[in-house]
């Protein structure tokens, strides 16, 4: 196998022929994406931003309005999930943090040192608890970014009013967004786990061809989907739920599907359109929550890789057709989430314990204390909107810094521009509500084209209830405007460039364990087992470390698509390193796809085999983990009995990320 096949998988657009072109993370930034209208979400936003509006135009308490609809901007920020259960996390639990943040930034407003201190510990706190997950990092931000509004603006008396007020926002967008459950129920559940079955059907449909690594990324994607909704709702639902645990099962009888996969696309033909289409079929049986149609008649299997996916499929056929929910007690066989206590603890004690968190932090942290002394102390015009600014840049895990803030800066403009027509234009009154319905409307439109675009969005919304509260009218525009660069500085700085691991790409250090966990795979793909419970409880250990391996190197793609945004030397080091991410998914391919012919014929390899594959791919990782950049790593040559072996494919791939981890490459 050669390496120039692999060069096609690195993504374009980082040489600058033309001096003069913007730079290539810029335009990145700039370029939409290309996503479909969330018409749902949109309209959701307009009647949630505008309705608090209109109550408090009609009861003549404009500022209340505005605050509630604060809260329903945060609320339809964190609107991102499509499982109901999830909703409620995403937003009511974000929501409780913000209350938080209001009510400490409240306190201590016009306080001076004491507001530099209190913000400085909260950004602290918020830094910290970023790094736990999706639903702390909103959380984190929501804490922060209240507590900077409650600080730099008057709210109404008393303290509780301002928490009470944008807690009812957020309520008001969950009530929203949960209107459809008693219709829709657990389509979202269903609808993922069908759509884990159609991009495993578009996978066999290109095995053989050179869009299956696509294909097969996209499967990961929706696998990973699937299992964290339907486990994750396992976890909240106590006993056993049968429509929850068939879908479980549903969604476990995909694994030998997919597992037999790689097999199939080694032999370098394509499937007959029989089989993905019956695929896609079980994936409307599984969709519609009714019983599949029997398998159609398919060609008889000849080779270990054929018999493996034949019977694998009639498996996923038997499983989505049967009404008994678990029909061969495989119930949560890839791991159900511990309790709640237990993950609440763990979580406490990972983030309280971890420099990544506590680097976080202590960045965020410096960045609000400079940015709130600057707003507190130093007799200048300048306003919460720095701090604000700072937040939002200083968010790693929601991309890179340097670009954010670039970013943040145009995007900023772009909405101050509409801003300005809107203040300068519209009457304040009654106009308000209308023109908020329209500008909330373009949030979740603008979100899902980039940072840029959804920051262009908030901007003028954020203005127009922020003159509500203090009544300055068109006199925000320039001001803002100074804010958010001098924000954007402040993070750039020291947010940025004063700490070395800005510098840095974590993705050699992620892929390198990542390495690591492959060579264990192949150890655990083909142990020895002494009786029936053994091998079963090897093929799960195999089939729970796979998942880990390619939700590990998912991770690693979003790493290193954030990386790419950096500016030098940061993002061409991240694009040196793209065809050794693409080998180790191959390595990992290569061995499901060697286990799946021993499974159904093969002989199976040595131990000694094994055990040296195993060590050169340990070699491969500490030459990975030795060096920021790409390096030759020796290992031993590919012996001539492991030719003929079933890990020869496993060999070469090994073979072929020693040649791309060189100098020249």
């Amino acid at each position: 196998m050669t390496t120039e096949r692999r060069t096609e998988h690195i993504p374009s657009g980082r040489l600058r022929p033309n001096p003069l072109a913007p730079p290539a993370w810029l335009l990145a930034g700039l370029r939409p994406s290309r996503a479909p209208v969330p018409w749902a979400a949109a309209v959701r936003a307009g009647i949630a931003l505008a309705t608090p509006l209109a109550v408090g135009f009609a009861l003549d308490e404009p500022e209340y309005g505005a605050l509630v609809s604060m809260g329903a901007l945060s609320g339809v920020i964190g609107d991102t999930a499509d499982a109901y259960r999830m909703r409620i996390l995403n937003i009511a639990v974000p929501q409780f943090f913000g209350a938080v943040g209001v009510a400490a930034g409240t306190l201590v407003y016009g306080h001076g040192w004491l507001a530099v201190g209190v913000l400085t510990l909260i950004a602290l706190v918020s830094g910290m608890i970023s790094s736990i997950g999706t639903v702390a990092s909103v959380s984190g931000l929501l804490l922060l970014l209240n507590a900077v509004v409650g600080a730099g603006l008057p709210m109404p008396e008393p303290w509780w009013t301002a928490p009470l007020l944008l807690s009812a926002g957020g309520l008001f967008v969950l009530a929203l967004s949960l209107l459809g459950w008693p219709v829709r129920g657990r389509l979202p559940e269903r609808t993922a786990v069908a759509a884990a079955y159609r991009a495993l059907a578009d996978s066999l449909e290109a095995a053989g061809g050179p869009a299956y690594e696509e294909r097969r990324q996209q499967l990961t994607q929706a696998l990973n989907q699937a299992y964290d909704l339907v486990l994750g709702r396992r976890a909240r639902v106590h006993g056993r739920s049968p429509s929850l645990v068939r879908l479980q099962a549903q969604l476990n009888a995909l694994i030998p599907l997919v597992e037999a996969a790689p097999a199939v696309h080694l032999r370098g033909r394509p499937l007959p359109p029989a089989v993905p289409a019956a695929v896609r079929e079980l994936a409307g049986a599984v969709e519609a929550g009714l019983p599949g149609a029997p398998v159609p008649d398919l060609p008889a299997p000849r080779t270990p890789s054929e018999r493996a996916l034949d019977s694998a499929l009639r498996y996923a056929a038997t499983t989505a057709r049967l009404p008994e929910p678990d029909p061969y007690n495989i119930d949560d066989r890839l791991g159900r989430p511990a309790a709640l206590r237990v993950r609440a603890r763990r979580t406490v004690r990972d983030t309280m314990l971890s420099g990544t968190s506590w680097r976080y932090g202590l960045r965020l942290a410096l960045c609000i204390g400079l940015a709130q002394s600057l707003v507190s102390l130093i007799q200048v015009e300048r306003s919460y909107w720095v701090a604000l600014t700072v937040t939002f840049v200083l968010k790693p895990d929601f991309g890179s810094v340097f670009s954010r803030a670039v970013l943040r800066a145009l995007g900023t403009a772009g909405g101050l521009v509409l801003a300005a027509a809107v203040l300068s234009e519209v009457p304040r009154g009654w106009w308000d509500v209308p023109v908020m319905a329209l500008l909330a409307m373009l949030i979740p439109v603008f979100s899902t084209k980039g940072y840029a675009f959804q920051t262009a969005a908030i901007t003028p919304v954020i203005l127009l209830l922020s003159d509500l509260l203090n009544h300055q009218g068109f006199d925000l525009i320039l001001p803002r405007l100074v804010d958010s660069l001098i924000g954007c500085a402040i993070a750039l700085v020291a947010g940025y460039l004063l700490w070395p691991e800005s510098w840095h790409t974590r993705i050699g250090a992620r892929l390198a364990d990542a390495v690591d966990d492959a060579a264990g795979y192949v150890e655990r793909a083909f142990a020895p087992f002494a009786d029936d419970a053994a091998q079963r409880a090897a093929r799960l250990s195999r089939q729970k470390a796979r998942r880990r391996i390619y939700r590990d190197l998912s991770d690693v793609r979003s790493e290193f698509q954030r990386a790419l945004t950096e500016p030098p030397p940061t993002g061409p080091r991240a694009a040196a390193w793209w065809p050794l991410v693409v080998a180790v998914e191959r390595i990992v391919d290569a061995t499901t796809a060697a286990r799946v012919r021993v499974n159904h014929g093969a002989a199976p390899p040595a131990a000694e085999e094994v055990a040296a594959l195993r060590d050169e791919l340990h070699g491969l990782a500490r030459g990975v983990r030795s060096s920021p950049t790409l390096k030759e790593v020796r290992v031993r040559p590919l012996p001539p009995e492991a030719r003929e072996s079933v890990l020869a494919p496993v060999h070469q791939e090994v073979v072929a990320a020693r040649a791309i981890a060189q100098p020249e490459r």
